[in-house]
């Protein structure tokens, strides 16, 4: 196996490129389609570099893997399939999520709240394969329902679950988070061997740092900052909830939830073509 890391310096987005050496097989995992809030334009630079990647390798891309469905980027998978193929591949648990927030933003005209706009609805413990790569699907919930990671070969790709560990783990105040859910996926996440990397999914360093894409297990279970594995779910909770009370809403939420309902697609006015991001005003 070879993993190829990506960074997106404007959301803080790792992206991920999982190769099978032998059969020249790739899956991409949390990909980024670029936008501009302001302008409401996006460029697909981000993605555009991923596939200069597949293609100068001579891979074959199998799979568009998500974690879940992010609030901070919008996911480029719509795109990349329709250049380089693949299966778009998510949680189950989508399914909460969809019901959750499609009838806040009023689209149930386009998507499909049983998640049939995705290819693959992984369950827990579910096998697929990246060319002969075994991976093993767990469902990880606490930042969101659908939140799932991949186990790959001592690898496992954890999206927002897990932090560096100057920072801990993920915010847990969105509709469906439970702080008490992410807690016991990250002590599962620690009964991991120690040597297993953990690829994240976000990383924020101080100016002039380089990020931090990957930890071991035996690293997270000595330093981070906001759960161990002698941790108490009380402790973890209270300090959880109270730094969540303080945080902003992620300024690509509205956008960046609508358009990956769709797996990075905007709703298409029938009448102009012309397409649009809608703002539910004090609704959330």
């Amino acid at each position: 196996m070879n993993i190829k890391m990506f960074y997106d310096q404007n959301t803080a987005t790792f992206t991920y490129v999982v190769i099978d050496e032998k059969t020249k097989k790739c899956a991409i995992i949390d990909s980024v389609l670029d936008y501009d809030q302001f302008a409401g334009k996006t460029q697909t630079t981000s993605a555009d570099t991923v596939i200069s990647y597949i293609e100068e390798h001579d891979l074959t891309n199998e799979w568009i893997l998500e974690t879940h469905v992010h609030a901070d980027h919008i996911t480029a998978a719509h795109y990349l399939q329709s250049k380089i193929g693949g299966k778009i591949g998510i949680g189950a648990g989508i399914k909460k999520v969809l019901q959750t927030w499609v009838p806040i933003f009023e689209i149930e005209n386009d998507v499909s709240v049983e998640g049939e706009q995705f290819d693959a609805l992984f369950d827990e413990g579910e096998i697929f394969y990246i060319g002969e790569l075994k991976v093993t699907v767990w469902h990880t919930p606490g930042h969101t329902p659908a939140c799932v990671s991949y186990l790959i070969d001592g690898n496992i790709f954890v999206g927002d679950t897990m932090f560096a560990p100057n920072l801990g783990t993920a915010r847990c105040d969105f509709p469906g988070g439970s702080a008490s859910l992410l807690f016991n996926t990250i002590q599962r996440f620690y009964t991991l061997p120690d040597e297993t990397v953990v690829h994240l999914g976000h990383d924020y360093p101080a100016k002039g740092n380089a990020p931090l894409s990957s930890i071991t297990i035996g690293q997270a279970k000595q330093e981070n900052m906001q759960i161990k594995p002698d941790t108490k779910l009380e402790d973890y909770v209270a300090r959880r909830e109270a730094r969540d009370a303080t945080l902003a809403v992620p300024k690509l939420l509205l956008p960046g939830l609508q358009a990956n309902l769709r797996n990075g697609q905007f709703e298409e006015s029938k009448k102009s073509g012309l397409q649009f991001i809608k703002i539910p005003v004090n609704a959330l």
